[in-house]
Protein backbone atom coordinates (compact mmCIF):
# COMPACT_ATOMS: atom_id res chain seq x y z
CA UNK A 1 0.00 0.00 0.00
CA UNK A 2 1.24 3.22 -0.94
CA UNK A 3 0.31 6.98 -0.71
CA UNK A 4 -3.41 5.89 -0.84
CA UNK A 5 -2.55 3.36 2.50
CA UNK A 6 -4.92 6.02 4.58
CA UNK A 7 -7.90 5.86 1.91
CA UNK A 8 -7.53 2.32 0.89
CA UNK A 9 -7.88 1.57 5.06
CA UNK A 10 -10.74 3.30 5.21
CA UNK A 11 -12.31 1.91 2.37
CA UNK A 12 -11.30 -1.45 4.11
CA UNK A 13 -13.04 -1.05 6.80
CA UNK A 14 -16.04 -0.06 5.20
CA UNK A 15 -16.22 -2.90 3.54
CA UNK A 16 -15.82 -4.95 6.43
CA UNK A 17 -18.43 -2.60 8.25
CA UNK A 18 -20.93 -2.96 5.95
CA UNK A 19 -21.22 -6.86 5.20
CA UNK A 20 -21.18 -7.27 9.18
CA UNK A 21 -24.33 -4.44 9.28
CA UNK A 22 -26.10 -6.99 6.93
CA UNK A 23 -27.37 -10.20 8.47
CA UNK A 24 -26.39 -13.04 6.98
CA UNK A 25 -27.35 -16.67 8.97
CA UNK A 26 -27.07 -20.06 6.76
CA UNK A 27 -29.47 -19.59 4.26
CA UNK A 28 -30.55 -15.92 4.35
CA UNK A 29 -27.40 -14.73 2.90
CA UNK A 30 -28.59 -12.97 -0.36
CA UNK A 31 -28.75 -9.52 0.94
CA UNK A 32 -25.07 -9.40 1.66
CA UNK A 33 -23.76 -11.17 -1.34
CA UNK A 34 -25.55 -8.84 -3.51
CA UNK A 35 -23.82 -5.86 -1.49
CA UNK A 36 -20.30 -7.55 -1.64
CA UNK A 37 -21.15 -8.11 -6.17
CA UNK A 38 -21.78 -4.12 -6.30
CA UNK A 39 -18.92 -3.36 -4.08
CA UNK A 40 -16.42 -5.91 -6.00
CA UNK A 41 -17.84 -4.18 -9.09
CA UNK A 42 -17.04 -1.11 -8.18
CA UNK A 43 -13.56 -1.79 -7.72
CA UNK A 44 -13.10 -3.07 -11.29
CA UNK A 45 -13.90 -6.45 -10.72
CA UNK A 46 -16.69 -8.95 -13.13
CA UNK A 47 -19.21 -9.90 -10.12
CA UNK A 48 -22.32 -11.88 -9.78
CA UNK A 49 -24.41 -14.23 -7.51
CA UNK A 50 -24.50 -17.75 -9.44
CA UNK A 51 -27.26 -20.34 -8.85
CA UNK A 52 -25.98 -21.26 -5.18
CA UNK A 53 -26.21 -17.58 -3.94
CA UNK A 54 -22.27 -17.54 -3.48
CA UNK A 55 -21.13 -14.22 -4.55
CA UNK A 56 -18.41 -14.63 -6.86
CA UNK A 57 -15.86 -11.56 -8.26
CA UNK A 58 -12.62 -12.03 -10.38
CA UNK A 59 -10.26 -9.72 -11.82
CA UNK A 60 -7.52 -10.32 -14.73
CA UNK A 61 -8.27 -12.44 -18.13
CA UNK A 62 -5.44 -14.99 -17.80
CA UNK A 63 -5.26 -18.72 -17.55
CA UNK A 64 -3.52 -18.70 -14.56
CA UNK A 65 -6.01 -18.41 -11.30
CA UNK A 66 -5.89 -18.20 -7.54
CA UNK A 67 -9.04 -18.60 -5.77
CA UNK A 68 -10.04 -16.92 -2.78
CA UNK A 69 -12.44 -18.37 -0.67
CA UNK A 70 -14.12 -17.42 1.86
CA UNK A 71 -17.50 -17.47 3.05
CA UNK A 72 -20.67 -14.65 3.52
CA UNK A 73 -22.83 -17.05 6.32
CA UNK A 74 -22.83 -16.54 9.90
CA UNK A 75 -24.36 -18.46 12.77
CA UNK A 76 -27.69 -17.01 13.97
CA UNK A 77 -28.23 -13.74 15.93
CA UNK A 78 -27.17 -10.32 15.37
CA UNK A 79 -24.68 -8.69 17.86
CA UNK A 80 -24.74 -4.65 17.75
CA UNK A 81 -22.31 -3.27 15.13
CA UNK A 82 -19.57 -1.40 17.25
CA UNK A 83 -16.24 0.38 16.33
CA UNK A 84 -14.43 0.87 19.75
CA UNK A 85 -10.80 0.75 21.04
CA UNK A 86 -9.54 -0.13 17.55
CA UNK A 87 -11.95 -3.57 17.53
CA UNK A 88 -14.97 -3.79 15.07
CA UNK A 89 -17.54 -5.51 17.25
CA UNK A 90 -20.36 -7.53 15.47
CA UNK A 91 -21.41 -10.92 14.12
CA UNK A 92 -19.42 -11.99 11.75
CA UNK A 93 -15.98 -9.74 12.09
CA UNK A 94 -14.30 -13.08 12.83
CA UNK A 95 -15.44 -15.63 11.07
CA UNK A 96 -15.51 -14.91 8.42
CA UNK A 97 -16.19 -11.69 7.23
CA UNK A 98 -13.34 -10.53 8.40
CA UNK A 99 -10.96 -12.67 5.94
CA UNK A 100 -13.50 -12.28 2.97
CA UNK A 101 -13.12 -8.55 2.83
CA UNK A 102 -9.50 -9.42 3.65
CA UNK A 103 -9.75 -10.99 0.67
CA UNK A 104 -11.91 -9.07 -1.54
CA UNK A 105 -9.81 -5.61 -0.30
CA UNK A 106 -6.16 -7.68 -1.16
CA UNK A 107 -7.59 -8.64 -5.00
CA UNK A 108 -8.60 -5.50 -5.91
CA UNK A 109 -5.00 -4.11 -4.56
CA UNK A 110 -2.64 -6.04 -6.45
CA UNK A 111 -1.21 -5.66 -9.50
CA UNK A 112 -2.40 -8.59 -12.11
CA UNK A 113 -0.07 -9.92 -14.84
CA UNK A 114 -2.30 -10.42 -18.27
CA UNK A 115 -1.63 -14.18 -18.00
CA UNK A 116 -3.20 -14.16 -14.62
CA UNK A 117 -6.83 -14.18 -13.01
CA UNK A 118 -7.64 -13.74 -9.31
CA UNK A 119 -11.22 -14.87 -8.33
CA UNK A 120 -12.90 -13.76 -4.99
CA UNK A 121 -15.72 -15.81 -3.52
CA UNK A 122 -18.06 -15.03 -0.91
CA UNK A 123 -19.77 -18.53 -0.09
CA UNK A 124 -23.01 -19.60 1.28
CA UNK A 125 -23.89 -22.01 3.85
CA UNK A 126 -20.54 -22.91 5.04
CA UNK A 127 -22.00 -22.94 8.73
CA UNK A 128 -24.59 -25.45 7.50
CA UNK A 129 -24.04 -29.13 7.35
CA UNK A 130 -25.00 -28.66 3.67
CA UNK A 131 -21.74 -26.52 2.65
CA UNK A 132 -24.04 -25.79 -0.08
CA UNK A 133 -22.18 -23.05 -1.67
CA UNK A 134 -18.18 -24.80 -1.75
CA UNK A 135 -20.06 -27.61 -3.03
CA UNK A 136 -21.64 -25.47 -6.05
CA UNK A 137 -17.90 -23.94 -6.59
CA UNK A 138 -16.76 -27.56 -7.24
CA UNK A 139 -19.31 -28.01 -9.71
CA UNK A 140 -18.47 -25.00 -11.69
CA UNK A 141 -15.24 -24.06 -11.50
CA UNK A 142 -12.40 -25.88 -12.57
CA UNK A 143 -8.93 -26.41 -10.55
CA UNK A 144 -6.61 -23.01 -10.05
CA UNK A 145 -3.27 -22.77 -9.80
CA UNK A 146 -4.00 -22.09 -5.87
CA UNK A 147 -6.33 -21.60 -3.30
CA UNK A 148 -6.93 -19.82 -0.26
CA UNK A 149 -9.81 -20.55 2.28
CA UNK A 150 -11.01 -17.57 4.28
CA UNK A 151 -10.74 -18.41 7.83
CA UNK A 152 -9.46 -16.79 11.18
CA UNK A 153 -6.27 -18.03 11.78
CA UNK A 154 -4.58 -14.67 13.26
CA UNK A 155 -2.40 -12.60 10.93
CA UNK A 156 0.88 -14.43 11.10
CA UNK A 157 -0.14 -18.01 11.33
CA UNK A 158 -0.89 -20.48 8.19
CA UNK A 159 -3.77 -22.98 8.88
CA UNK A 160 -2.82 -26.76 7.49
CA UNK A 161 -5.08 -28.98 8.14
CA UNK A 162 -9.10 -29.31 10.03
CA UNK A 163 -10.47 -31.98 11.84
CA UNK A 164 -12.82 -34.40 10.38
CA UNK A 165 -16.89 -33.76 11.59
CA UNK A 166 -19.52 -37.14 11.73
CA UNK A 167 -22.88 -35.79 13.13
CA UNK A 168 -25.29 -38.32 14.02
CA UNK A 169 -28.72 -38.50 15.64
CA UNK A 170 -29.62 -41.77 17.69
CA UNK A 171 -33.07 -42.70 17.95
CA UNK A 172 -32.89 -45.59 20.59
CA UNK A 173 -36.20 -47.69 22.13
CA UNK A 174 -35.55 -48.95 25.69
CA UNK A 175 -37.50 -50.75 28.17
CA UNK A 176 -39.53 -49.12 30.40
CA UNK A 177 -39.33 -50.58 34.19
CA UNK A 178 -39.93 -50.00 37.41
CA UNK A 179 -37.97 -46.71 39.19
CA UNK A 180 -37.48 -49.20 41.87
CA UNK A 181 -36.61 -51.92 39.92
CA UNK A 182 -33.17 -53.54 39.00
CA UNK A 183 -32.83 -52.46 35.56
CA UNK A 184 -31.94 -48.65 34.11
CA UNK A 185 -34.63 -45.96 33.01
CA UNK A 186 -34.80 -45.70 29.19
CA UNK A 187 -33.37 -41.92 29.89
CA UNK A 188 -30.03 -43.50 32.74
CA UNK A 189 -29.93 -46.26 29.85
CA UNK A 190 -28.95 -43.19 27.40
CA UNK A 191 -26.71 -42.01 29.78
CA UNK A 192 -24.15 -45.38 29.96
CA UNK A 193 -24.92 -45.03 26.48
CA UNK A 194 -23.09 -41.69 25.91
CA UNK A 195 -20.55 -42.85 29.00
CA UNK A 196 -19.30 -45.79 26.82
CA UNK A 197 -19.05 -43.68 23.69
CA UNK A 198 -16.48 -41.61 26.37
CA UNK A 199 -14.62 -44.39 27.30
CA UNK A 200 -14.32 -45.48 23.71
CA UNK A 201 -12.91 -42.35 22.75
CA UNK A 202 -10.79 -42.02 25.67
CA UNK A 203 -8.83 -45.33 24.80
CA UNK A 204 -8.56 -44.21 21.05
CA UNK A 205 -6.67 -41.10 22.40
CA UNK A 206 -4.27 -42.36 25.12
CA UNK A 207 -2.10 -43.23 22.02
CA UNK A 208 -2.56 -40.13 20.24
CA UNK A 209 -1.22 -37.38 22.54
CA UNK A 210 -1.66 -34.10 19.81
CA UNK A 211 -5.74 -32.81 19.73
CA UNK A 212 -5.54 -33.04 16.21
CA UNK A 213 -4.89 -36.27 16.12
CA UNK A 214 -7.67 -37.66 18.50
CA UNK A 215 -11.08 -38.59 18.53
CA UNK A 216 -13.73 -36.41 20.53
CA UNK A 217 -16.99 -36.49 21.03
CA UNK A 218 -19.82 -34.22 21.89
CA UNK A 219 -23.83 -34.33 23.20
CA UNK A 220 -25.25 -31.65 21.53
CA UNK A 221 -28.90 -32.46 22.44
CA UNK A 222 -30.79 -35.72 24.30
CA UNK A 223 -34.72 -35.70 24.98
CA UNK A 224 -36.76 -39.29 26.37
CA UNK A 225 -40.26 -39.64 26.06
CA UNK A 226 -42.30 -42.26 27.19
CA UNK A 227 -44.54 -44.35 24.35
CA UNK A 228 -46.36 -47.15 26.35
CA UNK A 229 -44.41 -50.15 27.42
CA UNK A 230 -40.90 -48.53 25.67
CA UNK A 231 -39.22 -45.21 26.67
CA UNK A 232 -37.74 -43.30 23.35
CA UNK A 233 -34.94 -41.40 23.32
CA UNK A 234 -32.99 -38.98 20.90
CA UNK A 235 -29.53 -38.13 21.21
CA UNK A 236 -27.45 -35.97 18.65
CA UNK A 237 -23.69 -36.56 18.84
CA UNK A 238 -21.17 -34.97 17.20
CA UNK A 239 -17.73 -36.20 16.28
CA UNK A 240 -14.37 -34.31 15.65
CA UNK A 241 -12.31 -36.88 13.54
CA UNK A 242 -8.56 -37.19 12.94
CA UNK A 243 -6.73 -37.98 9.57
CA UNK A 244 -8.35 -41.04 7.80
CA UNK A 245 -10.95 -41.89 10.07
CA UNK A 246 -13.30 -44.89 9.36
CA UNK A 247 -17.21 -43.72 10.11
CA UNK A 248 -18.28 -47.02 9.29
CA UNK A 249 -16.70 -48.41 12.07
CA UNK A 250 -17.75 -45.66 14.44
CA UNK A 251 -21.24 -46.63 13.13
CA UNK A 252 -20.34 -50.07 14.11
CA UNK A 253 -19.06 -49.24 17.49
CA UNK A 254 -22.69 -47.33 18.24
CA UNK A 255 -23.92 -50.21 17.16
CA UNK A 256 -21.68 -52.52 19.65
CA UNK A 257 -22.51 -50.45 22.78
CA UNK A 258 -26.06 -50.06 22.01
CA UNK A 259 -26.21 -54.34 22.37
CA UNK A 260 -24.66 -54.55 25.52
CA UNK A 261 -27.43 -52.44 26.75
CA UNK A 262 -31.24 -53.01 27.12
CA UNK A 263 -32.16 -51.10 23.77
CA UNK A 264 -34.16 -52.97 22.18
CA UNK A 265 -34.09 -50.53 18.47
CA UNK A 266 -30.97 -48.53 17.57
CA UNK A 267 -30.94 -46.39 14.35
CA UNK A 268 -28.42 -44.17 13.37
CA UNK A 269 -29.46 -41.22 11.15
CA UNK A 270 -26.67 -39.66 9.74
CA UNK A 271 -26.73 -35.78 9.56
CA UNK A 272 -23.49 -34.91 8.01
CA UNK A 273 -20.28 -35.93 7.33
CA UNK A 274 -16.86 -34.27 6.31
CA UNK A 275 -13.24 -35.67 6.50
CA UNK A 276 -10.57 -34.37 7.87
CA UNK A 277 -8.11 -32.69 6.16
CA UNK A 278 -4.00 -31.94 6.02
CA UNK A 279 -2.16 -30.02 3.06
CA UNK A 280 1.50 -29.38 2.54
CA UNK A 281 3.55 -26.95 3.74
CA UNK A 282 5.97 -27.80 0.58
CA UNK A 283 4.50 -25.52 -1.88
CA UNK A 284 5.15 -21.91 -3.67
CA UNK A 285 1.60 -20.79 -2.20
CA UNK A 286 3.03 -21.45 0.77
CA UNK A 287 6.45 -20.25 0.95
CA UNK A 288 4.92 -17.16 -0.65
CA UNK A 289 2.98 -16.67 2.19
CA UNK A 290 5.28 -17.20 4.97
CA UNK A 291 7.24 -14.87 3.06
CA UNK A 292 4.48 -12.27 3.26
CA UNK A 293 4.27 -12.70 7.05
CA UNK A 294 8.17 -12.13 7.73
CA UNK A 295 7.92 -9.01 5.78
CA UNK A 296 5.28 -7.75 7.39
CA UNK A 297 7.47 -8.35 10.82
CA UNK A 298 5.97 -11.37 12.08
CA UNK A 299 7.23 -14.94 12.61
CA UNK A 300 4.90 -17.18 10.87
CA UNK A 301 3.34 -20.89 12.67
CA UNK A 302 1.54 -23.55 11.25
CA UNK A 303 -1.64 -24.54 13.02
CA UNK A 304 -4.13 -27.81 12.45
CA UNK A 305 -7.66 -26.57 13.78
CA UNK A 306 -10.20 -28.84 16.07
CA UNK A 307 -13.24 -27.55 13.95
CA UNK A 308 -13.75 -27.62 9.92
CA UNK A 309 -14.17 -25.47 7.11
CA UNK A 310 -14.96 -25.06 3.71
CA UNK A 311 -11.46 -26.51 2.92
CA UNK A 312 -12.54 -29.80 3.92
CA UNK A 313 -14.91 -30.01 1.26
CA UNK A 314 -12.56 -28.34 -1.32
CA UNK A 315 -8.98 -29.75 -0.62
CA UNK A 316 -10.18 -33.52 -1.44
CA UNK A 317 -11.10 -32.59 -4.85
CA UNK A 318 -8.86 -29.68 -5.86
CA UNK A 319 -5.51 -31.10 -6.26
CA UNK A 320 -3.47 -27.80 -6.28
CA UNK A 321 -1.53 -25.83 -3.38
CA UNK A 322 -4.21 -24.68 -0.33
CA UNK A 323 -4.16 -23.23 2.67
CA UNK A 324 -6.15 -21.49 5.14
CA UNK A 325 -5.46 -17.56 6.16
CA UNK A 326 -7.39 -14.99 7.78
CA UNK A 327 -6.97 -12.72 10.18
CA UNK A 328 -9.14 -12.36 13.41
CA UNK A 329 -9.09 -14.78 16.88
CA UNK A 330 -11.03 -17.93 16.41
CA UNK A 331 -11.93 -17.94 20.17
CA UNK A 332 -14.20 -15.58 19.60
CA UNK A 333 -16.09 -17.61 16.50
CA UNK A 334 -19.72 -17.60 17.27
CA UNK A 335 -19.30 -15.80 20.71
CA UNK A 336 -21.51 -12.86 22.03
CA UNK A 337 -18.27 -10.67 22.34
CA UNK A 338 -17.40 -11.61 18.60
CA UNK A 339 -14.98 -8.39 17.52
CA UNK A 340 -11.89 -7.86 14.76
CA UNK A 341 -9.07 -5.78 15.55
CA UNK A 342 -8.54 -3.47 13.11
CA UNK A 343 -4.87 -2.86 12.72
CA UNK A 344 -4.65 -6.80 12.30
CA UNK A 345 -7.31 -6.85 9.70
CA UNK A 346 -5.51 -4.38 7.80
CA UNK A 347 -2.15 -5.95 8.28
CA UNK A 348 -3.40 -8.69 7.21
CA UNK A 349 -4.65 -7.10 3.88
CA UNK A 350 -1.25 -6.15 3.09
CA UNK A 351 0.31 -9.84 3.44
CA UNK A 352 -2.40 -11.30 1.18
CA UNK A 353 -1.40 -8.73 -1.09
CA UNK A 354 2.27 -9.45 -1.17
CA UNK A 355 1.66 -13.47 -1.37
CA UNK A 356 -0.56 -12.95 -4.78
CA UNK A 357 2.18 -10.64 -6.14
CA UNK A 358 4.83 -13.30 -4.58
CA UNK A 359 3.04 -16.28 -5.87
CA UNK A 360 2.19 -15.23 -9.29
CA UNK A 361 5.37 -13.61 -9.96
CA UNK A 362 6.95 -17.41 -8.59
CA UNK A 363 5.28 -19.12 -10.80
CA UNK A 364 6.05 -16.84 -13.78
CA UNK A 365 10.01 -17.37 -13.03
CA UNK A 366 9.46 -20.94 -12.74
CA UNK A 367 7.80 -21.66 -15.65
CA UNK A 368 10.32 -19.08 -17.41
CA UNK A 369 13.54 -20.99 -16.15
CA UNK A 370 11.41 -24.38 -17.44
Amino acid sequence: MTQTDTDWNETAISLLKMLVEIPSPSGAEDAASSALAEWMTDQRFDAHLDQAGNCIGYRGDGPNEIVLLGHIDTVPSQLPVIIEDGWLFGRGTVDAKGPLAAFAMAAALVSIPNDWRIWVIGAVEEEAPTSKGARQILESHHVPHYCIIGEPSRWDRITLGYKGIFQVKIHMEVPQSHASGQYLQPAECAIEFWNAIKDYCGDFNSSHAKLFDQLIPSLRTINSKMDGPLGVVELELSFRLPIDSDTDQLEEMLKDIAAGLRIEQLRVELLGEEKAVRTSKNTPLVRALLSAIRQSGGKPKFVYKTGTSDMNVIAPHWNCPIVAYGPGDSSLDHMPGERIDIAEFLKSIKILRDCLALSMTARQSAETQA
